[in-house]
Parts: C-alpha cells; sequence; structure tokens
C-alpha cells in the first residue's frame, strides 16, 4: 500500500529567488509570486507546511498596469473604525507614490487569509529599484515571463 508523502516543517528547503517585475503585468507577477511563496512549484507541496520558497521583487515601481486598472481599480483601507473612516486609492495612485504596498497587497491578497498564509506573506521582500540587500543568500534570478 502507498502513502500520499507529507512534508514536514524540519524537512522543508528552501532558495531564494530575485524576480525582476519590469514590464511584467500586475496580476501575472502576483500570481506567480503568490505560487512560489506556497510551495505550489515544488513536487513536495503539502496545503498545510509552508514549503515555499523566499522571493525578491525587485523593480516594483516599472510594473505593468493594462487596461483602465490604473484609474479603476480600487484599494481599500480603513483609517479608523469610524462611519466614513474607509479611504480608497486607485492603483495608479498607489504606484506613483507606493510601488511596494501596491505589489505587496496583491501578492497577499493571493494567499491564504490565515496565520500560515501571513507567514506566507513574511517571504516576500520588494523593492522599488534594482538594488536589495540579500545577496549574502545567493539569490537566483527567476524570469517569469518563461513561467507565465
Amino acid at each position: 500500500m502507498r502513502t500520499t508523502y507529507m512534508a514536514k516543517p524540519g524537512e522543508v528547503d528552501r532558495k531564494w529567488y530575485v524576480v525582476d517585475a519590469k514590464d511584467v503585468s500586475l496580476g501575472r507577477l502576483a500570481s506567480t509570486v503568490a505560487a512560489i511563496l506556497r510551495g505550489k512549484n515544488k513536487p513536495t507541496y503539502t496545503p498545510h507546511v509552508d514549503t515555499g520558497d523566499f522571493v525578491i521583487v525587485i523593480n516594483a515601481a516599472e510594473v505593468k498596469l493594462t487596461g483602465k486598472k490604473s484609474s479603476q481599480k480600487l484599494y481599500y483601507r480603513h483609517i479608523s473604525n469610524n462611519p466614513g473612516g474607509m479611504h480608497t486609492r486607485t492603483a495608479g495612485d498607489l504606484k506613483a507614490n507606493d510601488p511596494v504596498k501596491l505589489i505587496e497587497t496583491s501578492v497577499k491578497g493571493m494567499l491564504p487569509h490565515t496565520p500560515l498564509g501571513r507567514k506566507m506573506g513574511m517571504k516576500l521582500h520588494v523593492y522599488a529599484g534594482e538594488d536589495h540587500s540579500h545577496a549574502a543568500q545567493k539569490p537566483e534570478k527567476l524570469d517569469i515571463t518563461n513561467l507565465i
């Protein structure tokens, strides 16, 4: 009788990947990065264990918003619990002012909304420019145009 392989938290081998967001559609970038953070690109994927890898996204300021998303896609946040405390920002405004927040919000929205999903989100590092501070981890460059 065969048994299904279930990964254990201590057995997970994690890698570091660098993804260049320059001229890549935001949704395609976010879904690919979320799959890598969850570990769905590995044969040892187990839904209840964090088997994902670390991802560094560079050039977040140059991500592409297709169609009318820059003016019509809205991001909501609640400043307070008071009535009228909800504020909205367009994706174009968020890209211009805080491109790191735009990509983090998009990717974390595609992860599970559980404690395990929050742990997976901690492995995401986003930078607006080319430079990042993770050279010591020896990250591999990942060309996501081949994965899409």
